[in-house]
């Protein structure tokens, strides 16, 4: 066993799986609601399992508190959940998926475009990110006056397979990717550009104030505030797209992750609490307001601009034209991708009609512990 943590609704040593090519997990797909699993217009509870595989090769991290907080309070109703990380390797993800070793992955649009380049069938059913969450961190005082300067310089990544992400954000800012010299240091890129092994690393929201809280203290170029582009989003097999049969199950399992992101969104620090008593070896590397920053950067980039927004998970085409449109021109892919192709909202409606009184009342219902009460959330908010 490599020690990782496998977790159920019906306990932990449900749902563990160990794979020969890639080790990776999955999430059991989750219904909503109430001990019913009853909502409005909904007369039965939903049953099945949607295993759901991490691309980060952890889940001890704040990426995931919408799950956290859905598991909290039976937003997942009947359906069996599990949550185990995938590998660090960038594919693994969208391969876990394609061998039906998982039912839904979380790869971000670098990612996805390579399954689909390379002839696996996917559909993007959900889009987290409605920002570009991927940052460029610098050492303190070594960050450019302008993102272009990063032109010729080293970039570390946890991955080779990130520069799948990396090449699209330096071509859309007129950089060309060839003049950048990548180098993979492994689970501890973040370490290596601070030791002076590159000039600068591929990091993201969430994972910027989590480095800040262990002590790498970076300048960041924030993807937000120069790419257009989308960020990660769930996908699943074509095949289970079409399958009529499982439209519900999948439903309810996204109706539940809106939920916590709605949860999160009024409550932060009720979240960012409920994922560290989840985790308390995260726990002791993050203080509370350093903890609660990391949860708010992922919420920022989650939520995006709501009001031009569907509702939770609605993939912005435009967006997502864009970035097909520009790796195919540098080359990353062979084939034109159509965003109608291999992305849908279906989703999107169903999956944002939830009690929202309900969840507001557990979102304030919270008890919070002392040291997270004087978290000051909208000053916090501003900085963001």
């Amino acid at each position: 066993m490599d020690g990782r943590r496998s977790w159920s609704l019906r306990g932990p040593a449900m749902g563990r799986r160990y794979f020969l090519e890639v080790t990776g997990a999955g999430v059991s797909a989750v219904a909503l609601g109430s001990a019913a699993g009853m909502w409005p217009g909904r007369a039965h509870a939903i049953e099945g399992t949607v295993r759901w595989v991490s691309p980060r090769g952890t889940i001890e991290v704040l990426d995931d508190y919408p799950y956290w907080v859905a598991r909290k309070y039976g937003y997942f109703g009947d359906i069996e959940t599990t949550l185990e990380p995938g590998p660090i390797e960038a594919t693994a993800t969208v391969k876990l998926v394609d061998q039906g070793q998982s039912d839904m992955g979380f790869p971000s649009p670098g990612v996805f475009s390579l399954g689909l380049e390379q002839g696996i069938p996917l559909t993007s059913v959900w889009h987290m990110g409605a920002y570009d969450v991927f940052d460029f961190a610098f050492r303190k005082g070594e960050k450019p006056a302008d993102v272009k300067e990063i032109e010729g310089k080293t970039m570390l990544l946890g991955s080779a397979g990130w520069q799948a992400i990396v090449d699209p954000m330096l071509a859309q800012i007129g950089v060309d990717p060839a003049s950048v010299t990548y180098a993979e240091a492994g689970g501890l890129w973040g370490q290596a550009l601070m030791q002076g092994q590159g000039d600068a690393a591929l990091s993201w929201e969430g994972l910027r104030a989590q480095w800040k809280g262990q002590g790498l203290e970076f300048d960041y170029f924030l993807g937000r505030d120069f790419s257009r582009f989308p960020a990660n989003s769930f996908v699943i097999r074509r095949s289970d797209y079409e399958d009529a049969s499982k439209k519900e199950l999948y439903e309810a399992y996204l109706r539940a992750w809106a939920m916590g992101m709605e949860y999160g969104h009024l409550n932060p620090r009720a979240a960012t609490h409920i994922v560290l008593e989840q985790f308390p070896s995260l726990a002791a590397t993050l203080e509370p307001p350093v903890a609660t920053e990391s949860m708010m950067e992922l919420a920022n980039v989650f939520r995006g601009d709501f009001e031009k927004r569907e509702g939770w998970g609605h993939h912005d085409f435009e967006a997502w034209k864009l970035f097909f449109d520009t790796i195919h021109e540098i080359g990353q892919i062979t084939n034109p991708i159509a965003p109608e192709d291999v992305l849908t909202n279906d989703f999107v409606a169903p999956a944002n009609d939830f009690d929202r009184e309900k969840v507001k009342a557990d979102a304030e219902g919270y008890e919070l512990p002392e040291e997270f009460q004087s978290i000051d959330v909208e000053a916090m908010r501003a900085q963001i």
